[in-house]
């Protein structure tokens, strides 16, 4: 046992003392051989013979001994362990696979090694901006310290639950849901990032447990349903502010390149006036969000 600094004492997994079951299979049999005959020498001699009583004592010694030895044994499959203990003290893990062996007074406790797989529930989060928003989290973890999973936490599988919810609460208002300006990182603009912190944070709170995290991400990300259409409405208000910036940066552009190209090749002369006038027509045109009507000037702009 190692004690850390906080006093708690953290269980350390070590390999357990134990036999291989098939040569105890050979043991049990050869004590069945030993049975047999003396089964054989009882009823074959006679009933007042004076070792008769010896043979009677050393068949129940045998088939005491039998009973003990078949008491022992256990199967160990893949990715599977058994934590080994005396009268409560922890004496080793065995991950040996296949017929296994260890004496009957020792208690015996399966525990798998598997990849599990868990999808929390839905849990309603603030983000960094205070926002209600719902979340829910798919993780992959494995237990990689049997002694930790089974004697440091009262359940490791309801361990892993609570530390999930509490892993994705701490995730969830660190960061702000969305930034339209892209100049955060955000929980639905940057998953993979949020993804890989999620991970860290669940690895550091299940280290105590001896369980660690493969693999991690959020099923669900959205706002809350007492905002959702508010916040819907300003992601479109934001959208379109974004597309008339960009509408307008472009017919700038064009404008300019217009009256660039209008003055190099000595198509028209323009004055300032007349060039006002020009600019504000393909305005009109190039950021009018309805088709234009041509409309025909058969006057003078000065008239």
């Amino acid at each position: 046992m190692a004690e850390i600094s906080n006093g708690m004492n953290i269980s350390q997994e070590r390999p357990a003392r134990t036999f291989s079951g098939y040569v105890m299979a050979g043991v049990i049999l050869l004590v069945l051989g030993l049975i047999v005959t003396a089964f054989v020498q009882f009823f074959s001699g006679p009933m007042k013979d004076p070792d008769a009583g010896r043979l009677v004592v050393s068949l129940i010694v045998l088939i005491l001994l039998e009973l003990l030895l078949f008491s022992g044994f256990y199967m160990i499959q893949p990715n599977q362990g058994r934590a080994i203990t005396l009268f409560g003290s922890y004496r080793g893990t065995d991950r040996t696979t296949g017929l296994r062996w260890v004496w009957f007074w020792m208690g015996k406790t399966k525990i798998s090694m598997r990849a599990n797989n868990l999808i929390s529930d839905k849990i309603k989060v603030n983000d960094l901006r205070g926002n209600p928003i719902e979340m829910a989290a798919q993780v992959v973890w494995r237990v990689v310290d049997t002694a930790q999973a089974l004697y440091d936490v009262d359940d490791y599988k309801a361990f892993v639950m609570v530390q999930i919810e509490a892993a994705v609460r701490t995730i969830g208002s660190r960061y702000p849901y969305d930034d339209f300006a892209h100049a955060e990182v955000t929980l639905r603009g940057n998953h993979d990032q949020v993804g890989a912190e999620l991970r860290t944070e669940l690895i550091a709170r299940l280290q105590t447990a001896g369980i660690t995290v493969d693999e991690c991400g959020f099923t669900h990300l959205a706002y809350a349903q007492e905002i959702a259409g508010a916040m819907l409405r300003r992601q479109q208000a934001e959208a379109v502010v974004a597309a008339r910036k960009t509408m307008v940066e472009g017919a700038v552009g064009m404008v300019e390149m217009a009256l660039e190209l209008l003055s190099a090749k000595n198509v028209v002369h323009l004055d300032d006036e007349r060039r006002a006038a020009m600019v504000s027509n393909l305005m009109v045109v190039l950021c009018g969000d309805r088709d234009t009507q041509p409309v025909v000037n058969a006057g003078s702009l000065y008239q």
